[in-house]
Formats: structure tokens, C-alpha cells, sequence
């Protein structure tokens, strides 16, 4: 069947054809829906007449469109309209491999070298999902105009599994009915395998196979297995051997050796993994060698007096030719490094940039886009902007987002909102969840079609699969550590950089996927990226900093230089907002660091500033008498006089004390201090006079949340790196303490009820974080007070209300607990732009007469940020200040 252009199937148009081939006719269309053009391949009616073939191929589709590497061409869907059976795939522009050699012969050493390693990242990438390509050769193997590779057709020899004959036998797929059986043929003659040949089951050495005469055929322009039938090619399969010197001379020893490798018959000695070929192919563009010649060398013989003075002649003349050629092909001098240039982009009128407390923007791989999280008119999404474009546009289906990233090829961007990892299509369509992440903290889009990811912000990172799936853990926790977050995939997503450590300090380590094996590099750092120019950036108070690095060994090779400095950077986990792509091009947003301030908000709404001066204010506490204020600046604790307008610190010892905790007498302060090693539990008298006193020794890192109103309790978490985070209970007496709940969820925010008998608190158990009560200490029931996700619970002093937030939203519900439990429909008492609580704690606190609410909010300066600043072409300056010593 063949169609015209302007035939619709479902919301594609044709536009025109493309070809045919026994795999079906395929054509160019316009998708009306996503506005985009795709290559639709309309498969033969065979298909149509046996539905179990159809079926299987179905099954087989859907396992082919989850491959998604910026070298292969992706395959978006199966489709059906009226009886026809297609295919929608990625539209590739370029030439094939096949048209090039036909066209140009061979191909120039870097250069093959250049497109194989690209092929042999696209083996690497399906292999690991178990995907084996089958009919690998230069036809499905395209070159855009940019230079990129794209393999086609991957894994559809296995999914059709069909009949097919060519008029040309070496370009013919020899396709069974049974494919996946024993004892069947696939795949195109001349690139078939061995074991293909003799029709022997296969696995993914067959691909390293088809790509060592790919390879071949592009260093010498011809076909290593040749014939005139496809009896003869198969027979030369078997039987004979490429034609070895027809490889230039100038061919490198370690590209000649893995040919070899490549197309060794045994299949027991080819090379086994795409990965190491992918490897020895870098190392030969890294450190190209001269091979040596081929022509045979078995010693001169003797030569007559004539001959050998005709061969010194000979010899002499040649020499002066190559030097004369020496001379006039002197080696351009390099082109001069491109200008680094400074744009700052503003923001609309209007809008905010927003959700601070993750990295709020990212560039695309190539560094045309720029996401970032905005808000407009109290709508916080994603918008995207193309540098070479003066406006953004909002992505539709990201309300609510935060932490946008791009996947390695730039056409997805992956985001967190509601709870969720999702992604989403950067030319439209919904929004697809990937995984739950009720408070993430940064992902990393690798190129092997996975994902890693901080899903809460005490948990180890996770891995997932870019189409979805259950997410496993990737790392696991060290001793004294609290979560592991901020990563990022190094080059070939063999390897992971992250954020390591607790609240108190951070650590950027490294992560070997293919051992397991963690090794710390940074001490005092957070939120590490690397340049392809040869470093490691990471911040550090906002500074953003810079260290020579080696991927391969992963290990610093220099010294640290300051790079950046003035970058915003929350304090809530250190997320630095800056980004780089792959292309060289750095994005930040100007800013200091931590300005907030502390204010009353009513139950209406309305604020009323406090006159102290704007700090970084953390988890600020009203004393019982409602007279002072415990908070936490710059990880120590200080006191504000309420009555007298004065700020004054309280602790001293120690570099992190934090989370500070009134007992309820308002004699002391409870908090967590760093002063003897891990971060554990101490109080002091909050008059100032004596020192800290420790609570309690534990090797895991412990916060201090509530007293029971005796005194005689002190609910705290417990960071356990087997059972996440969990709530203990310390009793004052003989400081013995005992789990209150230790689940492998997360539990945290817990609250004593003004009468002591309740506990409020929030899990993540749903698979987002809700707020829950218990009564203390047991046995009983739970109940769930959040209805639509909820964090950070405080009792209002009367005992009849829990307040909670959601969101930017303040929520009240009522609630009896005589003669039982009872709780009423949540309801919002006001909305704000108030610093959310970074870790399982509450961000403010209720005055004693429950009408007004002590909240934390950005300082206008930070509130107003509206600017991001474009550096292209950075790398340049990053090489000049931070040397790798490469060549």
C-alpha cells in the first residue's frame, strides 16, 4: 500500500515518502497533536492476517520504545488507523553510513573513529536493557548534519520477524517467521555473525560483530565479507577473512587489534562488552597512534648493483618529495578559543523565579535551552526558554514543579511536583510519573535510559528507568551520614558525583556503579557537576569552585581554584542555583546567601514584620511565657528578647548546633551540636550561664522535636541509615530512649499534644508525606489528618487545633480527643511564600494564644530574584583558571 501526501492516519499527516524495504514502507508525517515531524513505518499486511504475530511484535515495541540514548533513533508508539499497522518513529535528517561509503569511499581515520564510538555507546546503552540490535549495518545507521549518529531499527529484525528478499543478497534480511527461535536467520547477509549464519542462537556478541564490519567498511570504503550471492557472503562468513591491508597504513595498532577482536568466529573470543569496545575507541582519539605498516617485512633480498642504486634513488627522490609536502602542509596553526560571553536574562515583569530550595534552572545538554521554575500570578511551573530566542513559554503539565533537568538528548525534561518524579516532552503532551519523591532532593538524567535521584531528604539515592518502573537504591549510607543527594552522572553513567553527609556538613563524593564502590573527594562542598573541559565544580558558601578531575580514575588531579562567586544558595541542604551543559555553557542566578526575615502572620493573613535584622533564620521557637524566640543563623543559636528588640547568641561551643527545642518550663534550650563529634543531643540553661551538657551518645546523627509538657520526655529522630529516619523517645530521668515508631519510611515533625497523650507527626508511608496522630504512648489507633500531603505539624496550645502546612498554604484542623479522637475537614487559614522546613521539622511556631504564627520568609531582595545569568562558551575561562596539564 502506498500512501499520498496529505494521507492522515489518526493525528498524522503524510508529507512524503521516505523508502521501503522488507521491513515496510516508511514515510515522513506531521504529528497534528505535538506539532512535530516523525517517520511513520507502515508494516506489512502480513501483520493484519496473524494476530499472534502482531501481538508479539506489540510486545516487542514496547519494550524497543523504552530505549531512549541520544544516539538512537527512538521509537515513539505503535498505532493503529482504519486496519493499518504502523510504526511512529524519531525523524532522523542526514545521510546513512551506506549512501557516505557508497558516495565517498572511505572514511578519514578521526572521523570513523569519532562515529563508531558514537555506535558503540548506542550498543552499550540497549545491551545493558537487554535489547540486541540483530541487523546492525551502515543502512541503519544514520549522521545528522550536526555530526550526531543515530542507529535505526533497533531490535526490529526480532520484532518482525519476517520474510523478506532483496535484489541485492548482501543488503537482503534473511528474516524467519520464528525469530526468536534456535535455528533461525536474521539480520542482513554480509554483517551477519557466525552463529547467525549457521542459524545457532544469539546474543549481544552478534552486535559486537555487525559492528566490527561496520567499522571495517567505513576505514576502507569496502565490505570485510564479500560474495556474489548471499551463499557466497555467508560462505565468506564462515570460512573466510577481511582483507586486512586494505586498512591505511595509518590505521592505529589498537584500532587493527579490536577489529580483530570484533570479528573473531569464536564467539567465545569477541569482544564481549560494547562498553570496552566504546572504551578503546576513546583512548585511540585521545592518543592516536601511528600503526605500522602492513606490507610484509621478511627482509630485503639481495638486489642486483642496478637495482639497488635504483631503489636509494628512488628512496632519495621520495624523501625530498615528503619534505618539500612536510613543508608546504604544515599543520594550521589551532583556531583561537571561542569568546566567552555575559548575558543576563530577565524575567517579565511580574515574575518570580521559584522554588529555591532545589537547583531552579537547567540548560540542555547543547546549551540551546534554558529551563527554569518561575511563578505568574501565583502559578508556579516550568518554562522554557531557547537562548536564541527574547521569550519563554510556560510548560504546560509542570504546575507545581521544581528541580527541572534535561534528559542527555534535550528532548525531555524531567521534574518533581506533587510527590513525584515525572517527565515530560519539552515539545508538549502530558506529564508521565516516574517514581515517588515526597521531598526530593536532585536528579541526574544518565545515558543509559536511567535516572538517579534523591527521593526524600534523608535516604540514600535511587535509580529508576526513564519509561518508569520500581526505583532501587543506588548507594547506600556511611556512618554518620544523613542522606545522599544533588546528583550527577559523569560521562558514560558508569560513575555518580553526589552530595554526602547531614545537616550539619557535606561531602561531594563519587560512586563506581560497576563495583559499588563510594570514595569521598571534597570535604565541606555540595551539589558537584563536571565540565567535559576537565574539572569538577562544586559550591561551597556560595562560591562555586573548580578542581581538575579525571573520569576514568575518579580522582582530583589539582588543586582547588574559586571559579564563580556571589551564586544564591539555599540553606535548606545547600542547593546552589547553577547549572552547565555539556557544550561549555554556564547559567546562575545572582545572590546572597540565606536572606530571610522573621515576621507574625495572623490567622487572616495578615504580617506584621518583626524589627530584627534579616539572617539566614532557621526553625525559629517562642518561649512557653511567649517572651523570646530560640532560632537557629548560620548554624548557631541564638535568642531575640522580644520585649527589648535584641538579638543574642547563645551557643558557642561546637561549629553546628541547630533545631533548637524550649523546654517547658522555658529554663532551657534542647537542640543538636556537633561539640563531640556526631550531631546528637544537648540542652543548655537559656539564661546563657554553664555549658552544654550532652543528652544522650548515639552513633546516628539525632534532632530534638518536642517535650512532653512534664518535661519528663523529649520526642526526637533518629537518622538510622537501615530504617531512614525514625522517632525515639528520651526519657529525662536516667536518659534511657526507646523507638516510638522505626519503620523504613520516613517518620519525623513529631509533636507531644498539649496534654501529653497524642503524638503528632509525618510519614511518608503514602508515598508522599501526610500528617498523622498516635496516641502516647500506646497502644491505638492512627489517624490521618492531612488530606492532599501535609508537613510540618504544631499543636495550638489549646489542645483543639492542629495546625499543619501544605504546600505555601496554612491548614487548621479541629480536633477532640474526649471521649475519643476525632478530627474535622482540614481548611486553609492563609497562604504565603514562607520558607518551607528543609528537613523533618517545622519552619515556624504558634504564639501561646494560638492567634498568630511566628513564620520565616525571604528577605525582599531574595524574594524579588528575577534574573539569571548566562556565561557561553565558560569552559574556555574554566580551562585558563583551573589547567587540567592535558594536551
Amino acid at each position: 500500500m502506498l500512501l499520498s501526501t496529505g494521507t492522515k492516519l489518526g493525528p498524522y499527516e503524510i508529507t512524503g515518502a521516505i523508502g521501503a524495504g522488507g521491513m515496510g514502507e516508511v514515510y515522513q508525517a506531521h504529528d497534528t497533536k505535538l506539532g512535530r515531524d516523525v517517520a511513520i513505518k507502515i508494516l506489512p499486511e502480513a501483520f493484519a492476517h496473524d494476530p499472534e504475530r502482531l501481538s508479539r511484535f506489540q510486545r516487542e515495541a514496547k519494550m524497543l520504545a523504552s530505549l531512549n540514548h541520544p544516539n538512537i533513533a527512538t521509537i515513539h508508539g505503535l498505532e493503529q488507523s482504519n486496519g493499518t499497522n504502523y510504526l511512529v518513529m524519531e525523524l532522523v535528517s542526514g545521510e546513512t553510513l551506506s549512501e557516505r561509503v557508497k558516495r565517498d569511499g572511505a572514511v578519514p581515520i578521526e572521523e570513523a573513529l569519532a562515529i563508531c564510538k558514537q555506535i558503540a555507546e548506542a550498543l552499550e546503552a540497549a545491551h545493558e536493557k537487554g535489547i540486541i540490535h540483530r541487523d546492525l549495518k551502515p543502512a541503519n545507521v544514520k549522521v545528522t548534519p550536526e555530526g550526531k549518529v543515530k542507529v535505526l531499527d533497533f531490535g526490529l529484525a526480532k520484532a518482525f520477524a519476517g520474510d523478506t528478499a532483496s535484489s541485492n543478497p548482501s543488503e537482503s534480511p534473511t528474516l524467519s517467521v520464528a525469530a526468536t527461535m534456535k535455528g533461525v536467520i536474521l539480520g542482513t547477509a554480509a554483517y551477519m555473525s557466525p552463529e547467525q549464519a549457521r542459524g545457532k542462537a544469539v546474543d549481544k556478541r552478534t552486535d559486537i560483530w555487525a559492528f566490527g564490519c561496520v567499522f571495517y567498511e567505513l576505514l576502507t570504503g569496502k565490505q570485510a565479507f564479500q560474495g556474489e550471492t548471499v551463499t557466497e557472503i555467508l560462505a565468506a562468513v564462515l570460512k573466510g577473512e577481511p582483507e586486512w591491508q586494505a586498512l591505511h597504513t595509518n590505521t592505529p595498532i589498537k584500532i587493527r587489534d579490536l577489529l580483530r577482536r570484533c570479528l573473531q568466529k569464536d564467539v567465545n573470543k569477541r569482544c564481549r562488552d560494547a562498553g570496552d569496545v566504546r572504551i578503546e575507541i576513546e583512548e585511540a582519539l585521545a592518543v592516536p597512534a601511528t600503526a605500522e605498516a602492513t606490507a610484509p617485512t621478511k627482509g630485503i633480498r639481495a638486489l642486483g648493483r642496478r637495482a639497488l642504486i635504483l631503489s636509494l634513488g628512488a628512496l632519495l627522490l621520495g624523501a625530498a618529495i615528503a619534505g618539500l609536502a612536510i613543508w608546504n602542509l604544515k599543520p594550521a596553526p589551532p583556531s583561537p578559543p571561542r569568546p566567552v560571553t555575559r548575558t543576563v536574562i530577565t524575567l517579565p515583569p511580574g515574575d518570580q523565579l521559584a522554588g529555591l530550595d532545589s537547583p531552579a534552572m537547567a540548560l540542555s545538554p547543547d546549551g540551546s535551552q534554558l529551563a527554569y521554575v518561575a511563578r505568574r500570578g501565583g502559578r508556579q511551573q516550568i518554562y522554557l526558554r531557547a537562548l536564541d530566542n527574547l521569550e519563554a513559554r510556560p510548560i504546560a503539565g509542570t504546575e507545581g514543579a521544581i528541580g527541572p533537568f534535561f534528559s542527555p538528548d534535550g528532548q525531555w525534561l524531567g521534574f518533581f511536583a506533587a510527590g513525584k518524579l515525572k517527565k515530560i516532552s519539552v515539545s508538549g503532551g502530558a506529564a508521565l510519573n516516574l517514581g515517588d519523591a515526597p521531598n526530593p532532593q536532585g536528579a541526574s538524567w544518565g545515558s543509559q535510559s536511567m535516572i538517579a535521584f534523591a527521593a526524600t531528604n534523608v535516604s540514600v539515592l535511587q535509580l529508576v528507568s526513564d519509561a518508569g518502573g520500581t526505583p532501587q537504591p543506588l548507594t547506600r549510607l556511611e556512618k554518620g551520614d544523613g542522606l545522599d543527594f544533588w546528583p550527577e552522572f559523569l560521562p558514560g553513567s558508569k560513575a555518580v558525583l553526589f552530595a554526602a553527609g547531614n545537616l550539619a556538613s557535606t561531602t561531594v563524593a563519587v560512586y563506581s556503579i560497576g563495583n559499588g564502590q563510594r570514595r569521598d573527594l571534597i570535604p565541606g562542598a555540595t551539589h558537584p557537576q563536571y565540565a567535559l573541559s576537565g574539572q569538577l565544580v562544586y559550591a561551597q558558601q556560595g562560591t562555586l569552585m573548580a578542581v581538575p578531575f579525571d573520569p576514568q580514575r575518579l580522582t582530583v588531579t589539582g588543586a582547588a581554584v574559586p571559579v564563580v562567586e556571589g551564586v544564591l544558595e539555599s540553606s535548606a541542604l545547600t542547593a546552589p542555583q547553577y547549572g552547565i551543559s555539556s557544550a561549555g555553557s554556564l547559567v546562575y542566578i545572582p545572590g546572597v546567601q540565606g536572606s530571610r526575615r522573621l515576621l507574625w502572620v495572623g490567622r487572616n493573613g495578615a504580617e506584621q514584620p518583626l524589627t530584627v535584622p534579616a539572617h539566614a533564620y532557621d526553625s525559629p521557637r517562642i518561649s512557653p511565657d511567649g517572651r523570646k524566640i530560640a532560632v537557629s543563623i548560620d548554624g548557631q543559636i541564638w535568642l531575640y528578647d522580644l520585649s527589648r528588640d535584641t538579638l543574642t547568641r547563645l551557643t558557642f561551643a561546637g561549629n553546628t548546633n541547630n533545631r533548637p527545642v524550649w523546654t517547658p518550663d522555658g529554663k532551657r534550650v534542647a537542640f543538636y551540636s556537633n561539640k563531640e563529634g556526631q550531631l546528637n543531643l544537648f540542652w543548655q540553661l537559656a539564661d546563657g550561664s554553664g555549658g552544654l551538657e550532652r543528652l544522650i551518645a548515639s552513633e546516628n546523627l539525632n534532632v530534638p522535636l518536642s517535650f512532653s509538657p512534664d518535661g519528663q520526655l523529649l520526642a526526637f529522630n533518629d537518622l538510622n541509615p537501615t530504617t531512614q529516619t525514625d522517632i525515639w523517645v528520651l526519657r529525662l530521668n536516667d536518659r534511657k530512649a526507646q523507638p516510638f515508631l522505626r519503620t523504613p519510611f520516613t517518620e519525623g515533625a513529631a509533636r507531644f499534644s498539649p496534654d501529653g497523650h497524642w503524638l503528632a507527626y509525618i510519614s511518608d508511608e503514602s508515598g508522599r508525606f501526610e500528617v498523622y496522630v498516635q496516641p502516647y504512648p500506646g497502644p491505638g489507633g492512627k489517624w490521618q489528618i492531612s488530606t492532599e500531603g501535609g508537613g510540618e505539624p504544631v499543636w495550638n496550645p489549646n489542645g483543639r487545633e492542629l495546625f499543619y502546612r501544605s504546600g505555601n498554604k496554612m491548614m487548621a484542623a479541629e480536633v477532640t480527643t474526649q471521649p475519643s479522637f476525632a478530627v474535622g475537614k482540614p481548611r486553609v487559614l492563609f497562604m504565603g511564600e514562607y520558607v518551607l522546613a528543609s528537613v523533618p521539622v517545622a519552619n515556624y511556631d504558634v504564639s501561646p494564644d494560638g492567634q498568630r504564627f511566628l513564620m520565616v520568609k525571604p528577605s525582599e531582595q531574595a524574594a524579588s530574584l528575577s534574573q539569571i545569568v548566562v556565561v557561553q562558551n565558560w569552559f574556555e575561562e574554566l580551562k585558563q583558571k583551573v589547567p587540567t596539564g592535558k594536551k
